[in-house]
């Protein structure tokens, strides 16, 4: 509970004494491209693999069944990806990636004693070091989703069409299926809920690093740990209030 309570109160120390926003456009900029852009590449694989891999093993369970058709592949292929593995796996890996990144920068500033420099100077160091980054992954995760959710739908396509001849035609028509917008909106809400508690567990266990460059290692995989268990929390809970 303790450390709970001191998280809460390092989520709020960010709006004391807060300068304009504008001070920080340049830096919440720079931390999209190291948040966002830099992890396109990582999560374009896993949900590449990932969208091929479930419509393989849909193939494989539902044309077992009797009385099941191709299109229920396309259609449950969609929920899989749109529903928990675009956001939730991503946001996994994201939190590995983006998570130790941060924990590890900040650790390092803090032993070095830069951001002790830095509150030297009167400047609010959770406003200038922290806001940026949480602000870039709230922005960037989920555009980051959508690119996941698209090629995952797309490499199902190709797996089950292409290696296990099921006709395009069924698998577009599994897409289009009782398709209801409202799961586009709830990935999104389950983005955003990660990209901020990925980011801010990061940098709350990085900013209050103390020790050597190993309590700098602790702190990154401690960042990790926290993050994903969080992420699997907010996940459950989400959902039940969600859907």
């Amino acid at each position: 509970m303790k450390s709970i309570g001191k998280y809460f109160l390092f989520l709020r120390s960010m709006f004391l004494n807060r300068v304009s926003l504008k001070t920080y456009i340049q830096q919440i900029f720079d931390e999209c491209v190291a948040i966002g852009v830099s992890s396109i590449f990582i999560v374009a694989i896993v949900s590449t693999f990932i969208g091929a891999v479930t419509g393989i093993q849909l193939s494989y369970n539902l044309l077992k069944t009797p009385l099941s058709q191709d299109f229920f592949i396309g259609y449950g292929v969609r929920n899989m990806v749109i529903l928990e593995l675009a956001p939730t796996v991503n946001a996994i890996v994201f939190a590995g990636k983006v998570g130790s990144n941060i924990a590890s920068q900040l650790g390092s500033m803090r032993i070095s004693e830069q951001i002790d420099a830095l509150e030297v100077m009167g400047i609010n160091t959770t406003t200038y070091l922290v806001l940026p980054k949480i602000l870039a992954g709230l922005f960037t995760y989920p555009l980051l989703v959508i690119i996941a959710g698209f090629l995952a739908i797309y490499s199902g396509y190709l797996a089950t069409t292409l290696v296990l001849s099921v006709a395009p035609e069924d698998y577009i028509y599994g897409l289009r299926f009782i398709f209801d917008p409202y799961t586009i909106r709830f990935a999104l809400y389950k983005s955003l809920a990660f990209a901020f508690l990925t980011t801010s567990i990061a940098a709350y266990k990085g900013f209050y690093v103390f020790g050597g460059a190993v309590a700098v290692g602790k702190a990154s995989t401690s960042a990790v740990t926290n993050g994903c268990i969080a992420i699997l929390v907010a996940d459950y809970v989400l959902t039940q209030l969600l859907l």
